[in-house]
């Protein structure tokens, strides 16, 4: 996991969601579990202002990811 902004490595979070975003969610990962090419989706808040972005990945298709996320990853395993 990635804080954006700080560019730091998070262990431990904690999401906030409405009902509403957490069917968004739901249906976001629904749709990349069915077409695993498309590989992220973005669930925003209604201003803009908070933004999750979720990415699905395997041990083939994670190199096309940032040079960040890649980094995590592989320090992560």
């Amino acid at each position: 996991m990635l804080d954006d902004e700080s560019d730091k490595k998070l262990d431990r979070v904690s999401i906030f969601l409405t009902i509403e975003e957490a069917k968004q969610l739901q249906s976001y990962l629904n749709k990349l579990l069915a077409s695993p090419e498309t590989q992220h989706a973005h669930l925003s808040s209604n201003d803009y202002q908070k933004e999750i972005t979720i990415c699905l990945y395997d041990n083939k298709n994670f190199i096309n990811l940032h040079p960040r996320a890649i980094k995590l990853i592989k320090e992560d395993k």
